[in-house]
């Protein structure tokens, strides 16, 4: 029995050895580290998160924040423009290695891909031309309201409208792109459009379209947003999460969200959570 027992021992002894012999499996870390590029998803049509700028050069503060990430990884990176509807197919596909894209992190979209903790928090607005006389949100009941198709408004919005308007008379118009909503809305196609409070104020800000103005806040509280990437991926956002932590903490989020937005950047803390 204890010439069993210690070939046993040694048994496991050889099969423990074994494991820690076996090398690590490398992640996407590991690949952008190794690649020296960070290629990042970032909505191009979503000002002042993303748009172009007048040398048609990637601009905004989800371009800064890739920017940022690159700097600290010291790697270069590369920003990969892609519509609100192609930013998961090009993690999944690896076209991609993170969507720093104004992504809101919801429990459905996290059953295909990983988030990240938040880095920025919009409010939903109405968007709509300046004569307009809508003036509270259930306004909206009977008129036609356009929004961009794969966001979370749309789906915001056609929930509330199932359960708050099942008499009105409305209906919603999808657009691909951001800009073709707004457009819509300045052209009369559609009476009223659906965007955050940030781009709707860059909107009113630049020269870009007129006769608009900004209308009714929509009850969906607050839209809250982090980075996405493959769900497997456990390290890389675990590297993600203490990137956001550093650059929150550090003042660097605050520095670009003033450049970009300006005023106080929100709170990104959910009071009582862990979070």
């Amino acid at each position: 029995m204890k010439h069993t027992t210690v070939l046993g021992a040694f048994g496991a002894l050889a099969l423990i050895g074994t494991t820690f012999a076996t090398p690590a499996a490398a992640d996407k870390l590991d690949d952008v580290l190794g690649s020296g590029t960070l290629r990042c998803a970032v909505v191009l049509d979503f000002p002042p998160m993303g748009y172009r700028d007048a040398d048609n050069n990637p601009a905004g503060m989800d371009v800064d924040i890739c920017t940022d990430l690159a700097e600290r990884m010291g790697v270069e990176p590369e920003i990969v423009g892609v519509t609100w509807a192609e930013r998961i197919p090009s993690l999944i596909s690896g076209r991609t290695d993170v969507a720093i894209a104004s992504s809101s992190d919801s429990l459905e979209r996290a059953q295909t891909v990983g988030f990240s903790i938040p880095y920025m928090v919009f409010q939903f607005q109405s968007l709509l031309p300046a004569d307009s006389e809508i003036t509270e949100w259930d306004d909206l009941a009977d008129a036609n309201v356009g929004v961009a198709v794969g966001t979370t408004y749309e789906t915001e919005l056609s929930d509330y409208k199932d359960a708050n308007w099942p008499d009105g008379k409305g209906k919603i118009t999808t657009f691909q792109a951001e800009n073709d909503t707004y457009l819509a809305v300045s052209q009369g196609r559609v009476e009223a459009g659906i965007a955050t409070d940030t781009a709707i104020a860059n909107i009113l800000s630049s020269d870009s379209f007129s006769g608009l103005k900004a209308g009714p806040v929509a009850p969906f509280g607050a839209d809250i947003v982090g980075f996405m990437t493959q769900r497997s991926e456990y390290g890389w956002i675990n590297y993600l999460n203490l990137y956001i932590n550093h650059a929150y903490r550090d003042g660097t989020l605050a520095g670009l969200y003033e450049t970009h937005i300006g005023g106080e950047m929100p709170d990104l803390t959910t009071f009582g959570v862990y979070y």
